[in-house]
């Protein structure tokens, strides 16, 4: 056991700075692009408070519903929590450097790395579970380095605080938690494994997960027929080497020879092996699979970017190499800059695009939809109150006797989000759709007889009603090409009724 001398602010210094860099970043591009598909679903699920949602915990809808109901509903206020995610994880990564032996070029070093990283700055940017997911697992790889270095039980409770809400954030947490148990297992930690706390801290994170698996329990597991569907039906397979490149792009290129050179100094280190063997444990299992996103590993790299930092301060410690310093700080920093577009709306849209190009840097995508000129994550930020607005052209358009029974249907989620978050304010009633989460809230009292559709075919329209029209289309310049032209049909006379035939519309994708 190491004594540790008590944190100063002095120690806090360097990650602030960052933290505040960050922020700045976040700040410039809040208002950039527009609202993202995901994000109209998370305020749509924050409508409807529960343990539990097809696919993701509760966490993070209920932080939503607390912000919502405290700064409203602008863009900027939605944005807030994850940008103080971002940032608070960032001071994390400092605090990393610091309890793995390193200085303030260790902690200036890996900060920089975590704020140059695209998949950081845009998961930091959108209101999703991945910003607290990220910040979870930082706090708890930190909080397991002082438990090991320590040997406090109290920090292994904290842990299991740390980690149970990971689990209710996203349940990717659990692969934090089986890396954790084979890396004691292959290392001369093991021997915490003879004590009562890592058992204490592992029963305290599923104790404070087992409210999510009753609801999954009572909901017939629909968490996994959703993950089960993606693999099988909406996720692309990735080869190795595919899996490999993508994760120097997300983490930026630059960022690359501080975080492999953390993950060597890990290995290298008998204290510290663990760390790295729990990284290839969880990079390993995404490899496998094939058909996980690439930036699913990436909760893992702030371990390496602060070992990494520590690493490259003691190469750079004797005397006479104190220019060597600067040189990487200056060399991380300038090479990094330019890829921080790809993860941060801090251009126009025409600007973005011809930058791309110019780079010849794109993330591939991991999703089996094609894409136009902008990538997915940021053509999901365009069209959407431009589809409310047709739709309620379409809605207004009816006649009274059928508008007062008129339903919006839309074939999924994003769009159903659409609809409710801009709905309102053009008069239309509530959206429903049988994907994922919508599915469960049921038809909300809509039979049927009159349906406003987004998206099918006419083919499909007509198997369902007596009578179909096409009324318009939804037009958007930047969105998924999918989006684009996307019909609004008007049903009248459904074939069966809507209660009856909502068990066939379920689709967890």
């Amino acid at each position: 056991m190491r004594p540790r001398p008590a944190l100063s602010l002095s120690d806090l210094a360097v990650p602030l700075a960052f933290a505040a860099l960050k922020l700045v970043l976040e700040a410039l591009a809040v208002r950039n692009y527009g609202w993202f598909r995901d994000e109209l679903y998370y305020i749509a699920c924050s409508r409807h408070l529960a343990w539990g949602y097809v696919d993701h915990p509760p966490l993070s809808i209920a932080l939503l519903a607390a912000s919502r109901a405290l700064l409203g509903d602008s863009l900027v206020a939605l944005r807030t929590l994850p940008a103080l995610a971002g940032a608070a994880g960032v001071v994390v990564i400092g605090l990393l450097a610091r309890a793995l032996g390193g200085g303030r070029l260790a902690q200036a070093l890996a900060c920089l790395c975590a704020v140059l990283a695209p998949v950081y700055l845009l998961l930091d940017h959108i209101y999703t579970m991945n910003a607290f997911d990220q910040l979870l697992w930082t706090l708890a790889a930190w909080l397991l380095v002082r438990a090991l270095d320590e040997e406090r039980p109290t920090l292994w409770m904290a842990l299991g605080i740390v980690m149970g809400l990971g689990l209710l954030d996203k349940i990717s947490m659990m692969w934090f938690g089986g890396a954790l148990f084979a890396g004691l297992l292959l290392t001369p930690h093991r021997r915490v494994l003879r004590t009562p706390w890592p058992w204490l801290a592992g029963a305290l994170a599923l104790a404070m997960f087992a409210p999510h698996l009753v609801w999954q329990a009572q909901h017939g597991w629909p968490t996994l027929e959703f993950m089960r569907n993606a693999t099988q039906l909406k996720m692309t397979r990735t080869p190795l080497a595919e899996f490999v490149l993508q994760q120097v792009l997300v983490m930026n290129p630059a960022t690359l020879p501080v975080w492999l050179g953390g993950l060597v100094w890990c290995l290298r280190s008998s204290r510290w092996r663990i760390l790295g063997l729990m990284f290839l444990a969880v990079a390993v299992l995404l490899a496998a699979s094939g058909s996980s996103r690439p930036n699913y590993l990436t909760v893992a790299y702030p371990v390496l970017l602060a070992a990494g930092g520590v690493a490259i301060e003691r190469l750079t410690a004797a005397r006479g190499r104190a220019w060597a310093r600067a040189v990487v700080i200056a060399a991380v920093a300038l090479l990094g800059a330019p890829v921080v577009p790809m993860g941060l709306p801090v251009l126009p849209v025409e600007a973005f695009i011809g930058y791309q190009q110019a780079l010849g840097i794109r993330q591939r995508s991991q999703e089996r939809t094609a894409e136009g000129e902008l990538p997915q994550y940021y053509a999901d930020m365009f069209g959407w109150e431009e589809m409310a607005e047709r739709v309620a052209r379409v809605y207004h358009g009816l006649p009274p006797e059928e508008r007062a029974k008129c339903g919006i249907y839309a074939e999924n989620y994003g769009e159903a989000g659409a609809i409710d978050f801009f709905g309102p304010r053009h008069g239309l009633p509530p959206a429903l759709s049988g994907h994922n989460s919508y599915w469960l809230w049921g038809p909300r009292g809509v039979s049927g007889e009159v349906l406003i559709v987004l998206g099918g075919s006419r083919a499909d329209q007509e198997a369902s009603f007596r009578s179909v029209t096409l009324a318009d289309s939804v037009r958007c310049g930047h969105c998924m090409p999918y989006e684009r032209g996307l019909p609004i049909w008007v049903g009248r006379g459904l074939r069966m009724p809507l209660r009856e035939l909502w068990p066939r519309l379920r689709m967890y994708t």
